[in-house]
């Protein structure tokens, strides 16, 4: 049981994956603020990387700009100057005229007040007469100007009023229930006409507000329409949403661009769709407007400021605007200029004329060009969070750290560029963040997790292999810890096995700290030699060195460097028993044993402590060959296996085929004397000897003791001769039974 939970809890790639997907969905679901904030900017710059749109050409925005105040005088205007705008539009054939300005107060002018107070002082003074007072009544209905502003509203039959709502109670304290009403009233005509809200609908999401602020009784009174135009920008201040439908007390009022839409349309039915978790959508006719669950919609700006044509209001009144500029067009009227300042911030622009917005809206709805950011677009984003983790968790950690960041980055980017290209081909707003901060994270969360196994396997190896290896392999294997696991494979290597002879015997005539201090002597300047051809000291045995070539570094010429090991020993040893003597210790030799094979290497034991060595019949067989150096009075016996990768490198001489103990097959074995490049030294003697050996196999004994003699004749010492010498008398005087295969049959190790 504990296993079993050691296992679950233990941490891996996917499961490091499989976390960051999770929080990823968490933090989807609960949407973070600053990863909200983040994926609106995203939708802000792929907006602006689409480019500028064209407007459909129904709209068109004349406005208070620099220029009208100029020539018309500051704002506000008596409104008589916007009356005679209307009627110039009217005059033109304006379809659709809508105010983007409230006129909520009486248009307070100088004249008006002059003509009020001369007949207060009129009257006060008592030297008027009817004939007096009636002029002075006409002269005054002559200055209201929002008089004439709503005679010129009511001939149009075009106009759209703009107003707002108080969205807070802090604003709507000063007002009492009596106003409050009175002020419902005279939106009247601003409401949808019909409201489908399924049973349990929820109405929650939708924006409720507290009172509205229309326009002077005698305009609204005329006015054939209205729509409000409150703004309710991101939290960054960046207005993306357009609210199509606000909720006052129990009706559902519509929005400036609605209003106008309605008007220019020939109005037609308009209806809010309430479903269980709010707004639905909102329909025209046959015409459904996606919006949100709070009744907005998503705007799809077309461009920077003036994308729709701008014409300035004196301009239009002094008929420098040709009429087909205006005929059949929704016009909307509003402020750009700077003084007056409704300005609003947007993807494009930090100062971008509030105006417009409506504009754009229009735009979208009548040419159906909406961002698509519906339910099923959210469900399409939980999938691609789910889909591009689990591609980095299990992509990621089977590559190496440069493929890997580099994989990662195409991912990202292919993602990224996919994205944006949804965007601008099908007004698809899929989030961007989500999915891209989940393979930043994942690919993170593997580097550092990696980073650590790592270094903690980096640990493992040196503590396993630093006594065993030189610091350069070590650090090639480091490249590389996986290689340190619980298992072997079976590879072609070399292996080599040197001992001291008769090191019992020297044991005995040294006291326990001179064995040790000889010993270590010994041992550190062999290590040494092995180290120096990269080879790895699998173990001490006694007196006795294991070394393997080829593993755990694949290493081609392993046979070579075994060989040329075997060579320096005993270079190293000469040095060895030449200072020895001279301190008066014992003289020391050694037999060395080469083999090539195949072999099983790896880590052997358990899973809490395991070497890392190599096993098989050519591990036994090397170790069989070191042996045999007894029995031919030789230093370095290499196999045949070992010599055919040699040969054009190394001098040896063939010493036998023999069959060693514990072995069916026999084996041709050699001495290995030296570098080929000194092999002069040799060729004679061993020319010699290999003439005795063909010889000896033949059954040809006295030819081939007549050989052997001649290479005592250059070599007295030489033992392998002698031994030949011994066994062809012997067989001489016993001839074997049987065919005679010249293999030697040894009985000892």
């Amino acid at each position: 049981m504990k296993e079993r939970w050691k296992k679950i809890l233990s941490v891996t790639p996917l499961k490091i994956a499989i976390l960051v997907i999770l929080s990823a969905l968490v933090l989807f679901f609960f949407d973070a603020p600053f990863l909200r904030f983040m994926e609106l900017k995203a939708l802000d710059l792929r907006m602006i990387s689409r480019g500028a749109t064209p407007s459909g050409g129904e709209t068109v925005i004349v406005v208070i700009d620099e220029k009208s105040l100029s020539e018309l005088g500051r704002w506000p205007w008596p409104r008589t100057t916007l009356a005679k705008l209307v009627d110039v539009l009217k005059s033109y054939g304006a379809k659709a005229v809508g105010f983007d300005i409230i006129f909520a107060e009486p248009d307070e002018n100088s004249s008006m007040k002059t003509v009020a107070e001369l007949s207060r002082d009129v009257k006060n003074a008592g030297i008027g007469n009817n004939r007096l007072y009636g002029l002075l009544d006409q002269k005054q209905r002559a200055a209201d100007t929002d008089t004439a502003l709503a005679a010129s509203i009511k001939k149009a039959k075009n106009v759209t009023l703009g107003y707002f709502f108080h969205i807070s109670k802090g604003e709507v304290g000063h007002l009492t229930e009596a106003q409050i009403v009175a002020g419902e009233s005279q939106i009247a005509n601003a409401r949808f006409q019909m409201v489908r809200a399924i049973k349990g609908a929820d109405e929650f999401p939708l924006i409720h507000a507290y009172a509205p602020q229309p326009n002077l009784p005698k305009l609204s009174k005329v006015g054939r329409n209205a729509g409000y135009f409150n703004a309710f920008p991101d939290s960054d201040g960046v207005i993306r949403w357009s609210p199509l439908v606000i909720k006052f007390r129990k009706n559902y009022y519509y929005s400036l661009a609605m209003a106008m839409l309605l008007q220019y349309q020939g109005w037609p039915m308009s209806v809010v769709n309430i479903a269980e978790y709010g707004v639905e959508n909102i329909q025209f006719d046959k015409l459904r407007i996606p919006t949100d669950e709070s009744g907005r919609m998503l705007v799809n700006y077309l461009g920077p400021a003036r994308t729709f044509p701008h014409y300035a209001i004196s301009d239009v009144i002094q008929g420098r605007v040709p009429a087909d500029k205006i005929k059949g067009k929704i016009v909307l009227v509003g402020a750009t200029a700077t003084g007056i300042y409704d300005m609003r911030v947007t993807p494009f622009s930090a100062v971008y004329p509030g105006v417009e917005i409506h504009a754009t809206v229009i735009d979208n709805i009548l040419h159906r060009n909406f961002l698509i950011h519906s339910g099923w677009i959210k469900f399409l984003d939980v999938c691609m969070i789910i889909l591009v983790g689990f591609i980095m968790g299990l992509t990621v950690p089977r590559m190496k750290a440069v493929t890997g960041i580099v994989l990662s980055l195409a991912l990202i980017g292919a993602f990224v560029l996919a994205n944006t290209m949804i965007f601008v081909r099908y007004n698809v707003w899929m989030n961007l963040i989500y999915p891209v901060l989940t393979m930043m994270a994942i690919y993170l969360g593997i580097t550092v997790y990696r980073y650590v196994t790592e270094e903690r396997e980096k640990k493992k190896v040196r503590g396993a292999f630093q006594y065993y290896l030189t610091a350069s392999v070590v650090n090639e294997i480091l490249k590389d810890p996986s290689k340190l696991k619980l298992g072997g494979d079976k590879k072609n290597l070399s292996v080599m096995f040197s001992d001291i002879r008769g090191f019992t015997s020297i044991s005995e005539k040294l006291s326990p700290e001179e064995l040790v201090h000889l010993l270590n002597e010994y041992l550190t300047a062999m290590t040494d030699v092995v180290f120096k051809y990269d080879g790895l000291l699998d173990k001490y045995i006694g007196d006795a060195i294991m070394a393997v070539f080829g593993a755990p570094l694949d290493q081609p010429d392993h046979a070579l460097r075994a060989c040329r090991t075997g060579i320096g020993m005993m270079a190293e040893l000469r040095r060895l028993r030449e200072k020895w003597a001279a301190e008066g210790r014992p003289d020391v030799n050694i037999g060395v044993g080469i083999n090539t094979g195949d072999m099983v290497v790896g880590n052997m034991g358990s899973q809490m402590r395991f070497d890392y060595t190599v096993m098989g019949d050519s591990v036994n067989l090397a170790s069989r060959l070191e042996g045999t150096n007894k029995e031919y009075g030789t230093n370095i016996i290499i196999s045949e296996f070992t010599y055919e990768k040699i040969k054009d490198d190394l001098f040896c001489r063939e010493l036998d085929a023999v069959r060693v103990k514990g072995k069916k097959l026999p084996v041709r074995i050699f001495e290995l004397l030296g570098e080929k490049k000194d092999a002069a030294q040799w060729r004679e003697f061993v020319g010699r000897f290999e003439t005795g050996l063909a010889k000896y196999r033949e059954g040809l004994w006295d030819e081939a003791i007549a050989a052997f003699r001649s290479v005592l004749d250059i070599r007295p010492a030489d033992t392998p001769a002698k031994l030949y010498i011994d066994r062809c008398k012997a067989l001489k005087e016993n001839p074997p039974v049987g065919e005679w295969d010249g293999v030697f049959t040894m009985t000892k190790k």
